[in-house]
Order: structure tokens, then sequence, then C-alpha cells
């Protein structure tokens, strides 16, 4: 049964100070259970090297424009099936690969009364591959588009091949940095807490753009490119525990 005696004034200035005195011993409690690390050291390691870009992308583009948004668009549409045309005979997956890129119509304004002055848009047709060679005479056999714009990278696979080869050795790196710096710090052994690995360079590659659209000017005549050089870098970053042997 409550005791109907007892003051809450009292009872509720009883509890504040149980509380007040509980929180030291709370305080030693946890700092005994999570200790700060000691003989910690954070060290990274990378590995870089450049090797020569295999993956072509070549963007033809067009563009029409009229009174009539019906009339421009189909012939957008007529180029564009023109050169799909002439790119997918030299098709082939991995090598040479075909695709639509942009597509689009938009209204022009009178420049004075702000008004529909017509219509205006633009077709994009996009080839990348491996086959430089046939990709460069495409520049050169589709004569309803021109060339927009030419980049070269390294192909997924090529990035991935040469990512193995240099994360094995950056860790070798890495390893041998933990070596030598637990004996200059007068231990004898060493063990991983954490570790990161992690790859560095343009992803796609670094593009050429041709900043003003070219046809070729015949059949014969293929589009002139140069491959270059991609740099690919792997790091691994991490912290060690140091200890006696």
């Amino acid at each position: 049964m409550l005791d109907r005696s007892v003051d809450p004034r009292r009872a509720a200035a009883l509890l504040v100070l149980l509380a007040a005195t509980a929180a030291p011993s709370l305080a030693q409690v946890s700092a005994v259970a999570y200790p700060a690390p000691q003989n910690v050291i954070v060290l990274d390691a990378s590995a870089t090297t450049e090797v020569a870009n295999d993956w072509l992308t070549v963007v033809f583009g067009t563009t029409r424009e009229g009174s009539d948004a019906s009339a421009v668009q189909s012939q957008l549409r007529q180029a564009l099936d023109a050169a799909l045309a002439e790119a997918r005979k030299a098709a082939r997956p991995g090598q040479v690969e075909v695709r639509t890129g942009n597509f689009s119509l938009y209204p022009r304004q009178a420049p004075r009364t702000g008004g529909l002055a017509g219509w205006q848009g633009s077709a994009e047709l996009i080839v990348e591959g491996r086959d430089t060679a046939a990709i460069a005479q495409l520049g050169g056999r589709i004569q309803t588009m021109t060339v927009s714009r030419v980049g070269f990278s390294l192909s997924r696979e090529a990035r991935e091949k040469v990512e193995g080869e240099l994360t094995a050795e950056a860790i070798a790196r890495f390893r041998a940095k933990a070596d030598a710096v637990t004996r200059e710090f007068g231990q004898g052994a060493w063990s991983v807490r954490e570790v990161q690995v992690s790859g560095g360079g343009p992803p796609g590659g670094v593009p050429v753009y041709r900043t003003q659209m070219a046809r070729a000017a015949s059949a014969d005549e293929a589009l002139p490119v140069e491959a270059g050089r991609a740099t690919v870098s792997v790091t691994v970053s991490g912290s060690v525990q140091m200890s006696p042997r």
C-alpha cells in the first residue's frame, strides 16, 4: 500500500542525489570497457602503370530544322536509319557495337515576337568497340550524319585485368612498409586492423573531342584516330597493430 506520508519533494531530491552519485561509477566502467588503442599506425601504398587505350567511341550526329515538326522528325529518322544500316554492316559484339544516342525535337522562338518560328531537332548514332580500324572506316562510309565526338578509353575488361595485377603489387608494398615501420618502432610483429583497396584513374578514359562536325571526304577516307595511353592506379590503405614478437 502506498505511503502517502512521504513528501514528494523530498523523494525527488533523493532521486537526483542517487543519480549524481552513480554517474562517476558509470563513467569509470565505460573507460575500462573501451580502452584507447595502443601501438597502432596508419599506412598506405600505391601501384601505378600506363596502358594503351583499347576502346574507341565515335558519336555521329545531325541536325534538321523547318516549319513543320513532323517533317523535321521524319528527316531526322531517315538520316538515322541510313546511318544505322551502314553501321550495322560492321557490327560485331565487343568489336564494333552500335546504338542510338540523343534524339530530340524542340521549337524555335522568333527573336522579336517570341512566337513559334519553326522546329529544330538533332539525332545521334554511337559506334564503339575494340576494332578501331573498322570504326574509323565508318567515318567515311556514313554519309547522312557527321562526326561530332571521338574518344578513346580503356575497356572494362582491360581495366579489371590491370587493376588485378596492380592490387597484388600495392598489397606487397603495404606489407613491406608495415614491416619497415614496425622495425623502426622497435616492435617485432604487426597485424592488420582494417584495410581498404581502391582504384584510381578516369573510369572511362579521357575522351578526345572534335569541336566541329566534319564529314569525311569520301567513303575510302578513314577517320584519323590515335589511341594514346591511360593511367591506372590502385591504393591500399589501412591501419596495423604493432606488438612485440
